[in-house]
Formats: C-alpha cells, sequence, structure tokens
C-alpha cells in the first residue's frame, strides 16, 4: 500500500469521524497500516474504502457519498477477494444504523458491545488508597517484562488486550501521546501489582486507556487507587473530560467507573459483528 493510498484512507476517516462523532478505524488497525501496511487487504475508492486487518474489517464511505451503495459494493469486493480463511468481524463506532442494516444483509452477527463512559475531569476523584507497602509511581525503564506479565494475565480471556506482545508494547510507546509519566504503576518490593496507563488525545480528551490487576493482587482496591490517580494525572493535564471503553457486560468494572462519577448514553456504544466462514 503506497503513502498516497494511506492518505486517502486518513482522509475518509477523518470526515467519517466528523460527521458521526466516532473514529471509523480502531487502534489497532491504524497501527498495522502505519507500520506493517503490506499485512493490510484495501479497497479504496475516492468515496471510502474496506481494509481486512487479519481478520478485523473495517468499512467506511465518506457522507456526502452514502445511500449510493458504495458501502454494500466495498464490501461485496471485500469478502469475495480477501484472503483470511477465519471468521471476519467488524465494529461498528457509535452502533451506526446503517451498519446493522449491512451485517444483517450479509450475514453478521452481533457478538459483542463496547461502551464509552465519560466523566468531567474537574470531578473530585477522591483519595488514592493503597496497601501498606505498595507504591504508585510512573513507568521507568525496566519495567516492561512485569507488565508484559501483569497485562497477560490481567486479561488473560480478553480477545484483544490479553494478546499485547513486547513489539505491540513497543508500537505503542513508540506512538506520539505516548508519555510514560501517564503511565502508572503499583509496586510492592520490586513486583508490579497492577497498572493504570492513561492516554491523551487532545488538549481538551484524555482516556483511562487501560486498568490491569495482577488476579493475585485482586481485593485490595488497586483498581480503584490507580484510576484516582490517573485521572489525577490528566486533570493535572489540563483536560476537561475524560473517557474510558468498557466491555457492555463487565458489570464489575461498570459500578467501579460510575463510583468514580463516569456515565453512559446510547450513543455512546460500540457493537462487534461477526462472520462465520
Amino acid at each position: 500500500m503506497d503513502a498516497e493510498r494511506v492518505r486517502l484512507i486518513a482522509d475518509i476517516a477523518a470526515e467519517s469521524e466528523a460527521s458521526d462523532g466516532a473514529a471509523p478505524i480502531d487502534e489497532a488497525t491504524w497501527l498495522t497500516l502505519r507500520n506493517r501496511a503490506d499485512d493490510v487487504e484495501s479497497w479504496v475508492t475516492d468515496e471510502g474504502f474496506a481494509l481486512v486487518a487479519g481478520g478485523d474489517l473495517s468499512l467506511t464511505v465518506r457522507p456526502a457519498a452514502r445511500r449510493k451503495g458504495v458501502g454494500e459494493s466495498l464490501l461485496g469486493q471485500a469478502l469475495a477477494t480477501h484472503t483470511h480463511e477465519g471468521a471476519l468481524q467488524a465494529w461498528s463506532h457509535a452502533d451506526h444504523p446503517a451498519a446493522a442494516r449491512l451485517a444483517a444483509r450479509h450475514g453478521f452477527e452481533k457478538v459483542r458491545e463496547l461502551w464509552v463512559m465519560r466523566r468531567p475531569a474537574a470531578e473530585p476523584v477522591g483519595e488514592v488508597s493503597v496497601p501498606e507497602g505498595v507504591v504508585i509511581r510512573s513507568y521507568r525503564v525496566g519495567d516492561q517484562s512485569e507488565l508484559l506479565r501483569v497485562n497477560a494475565a490481567a486479561f488473560a480471556d480478553h480477545p484483544e488486550q490479553g494478546s499485547m506482545s513486547e513489539s505491540d508494547l513497543a508500537e505503542r510507546m513508540g506512538e506520539p501521546w505516548f508519555d510514560a509519566d501517564g503511565l502508572l504503576v503499583a509496586i510492592d518490593d520490586g513486583r508490579m501489582l497492577g497498572f493504570h496507563w492513561t492516554k491523551q488525545h487532545s488538549p481538551a480528551l484524555g482516556e483511562v486507556y487501560v486498568v490491569g490487576i495482577d488476579p493475585n493482587a485482586q481485593g485490595l482496591g488497586l483498581g480503584r487507587a490507580l484510576t484516582r490517580a490517573g485521572l489525577s494525572h490528566l486533570a493535572g493535564r489540563g483536560v476537561s473530560e475524560v473517557e474510558l471503553y468498557v466491555e457492555s457486560d463487565n458489570l464489575p468494572a461498570i459500578g467501579l467507573y460510575r463510583g468514580l462519577g463516569f456515565t453512559h448514553h446510547a450513543r455512546d456504544t460500540h457493537v462487534m459483528y461477526r462472520r462465520r466462514p
């Protein structure tokens, strides 16, 4: 894939995000496009694009070109010619009704819902309280192996996060938004018990990017403590709003986040569809 095609994809994606209020390409696909573009199958026109990275499909049509069959045509081409042999899955960001109709016509079924929850950054976060001997500090060189260990254990059943490798971590840390000060870790006698990776998208918007707790350290209140510490960090950076993503059926996490002032609105729901081979 040449640079001109990537620029066209970025242009269409930006127009779509401005119109729909949600980015049409997720972070993992963007990282693959930037760093391993040859691993992405693509069907691109001036009016829209379909991308397949592994088993993940991204399809977007310029707002001005919608309701003209462009999406139907792109999806048809992708389904007819892509080389992945397993199931194909696609996110409908912001649960777009046109995506639901397209999914139904082509045999995709709804399999997951991801909520976006938000809170004003200026709201008080409460005291950061940790067990005796535990210290919360920013990420340092040398923490990498412990971070990967905790991440793998904490997200063993998560379809994306749990598989993060050393190279995946390096890619994310190479992104312009990465700030080691915003990657907070809980340490007890040299062993990492958990982490909260914050992300700043813009001067106004921050994100609870990932909170991971070692299963052996569950029940110590570290999830709440690390989340509060990260929220304080983002507020100190001057953001006005903080968002996070959580599975709609993860009731313990949703309860924690609601207790910290996060709310969810129906428009802030992302839906995954899957088409079996």
